[in-house]
């Protein structure tokens, strides 16, 4: 097996094992997190009807007129603290956080302690 497929398929094993672990409801929706490389992504997903109830990104035109680049810890930490506020609007005050196949570390991190310093509860 060539070194890309082992890496993607590691990835995706990875990403199985998180999120057979993690569901979550209208009540407490799961708080998710996709990462490139210039970019950062998240959303609030109610997995008993299949619906995003929120997203933000670096994207978003509020946040990306903060910044220069997306894709670094202090872009994270926007997008943390856009991402609780939203939570806010729709009245949820507890999410289950789904770091998809990344480990708890650096933008993800960041990510997650912006939106708990902004009243989000894990």
């Amino acid at each position: 097996m060539d070194l890309q497929k082992k890496k993607w398929s590691n990835r995706r094993r990875r990403h199985l094992r998180v999120r057979g672990k993690v569901v979550g409801t209208k009540d407490r929706p799961r708080l998710t997190v996709y990462r490139s490389l210039k970019n950062l992504y998240c959303q609030l997903i109610d997995d008993s009807e299949g619906r995003t109830l929120a997203n933000v990104s670096t994207l978003s035109p509020g946040i990306r007129e903060k910044l220069s680049y997306g894709g670094n810890k202090k872009a994270a930490e926007l997008v943390g603290q856009e991402i609780a506020g939203e939570a806010k609007k729709i009245g949820v005050s507890r999410v289950v956080f789904d770091r998809g196949s990344y480990k708890f570390h650096g933008r993800v991190k960041a990510l997650a302690e912006a939106a708990r310093k902004a009243d989000l509860k894990f």
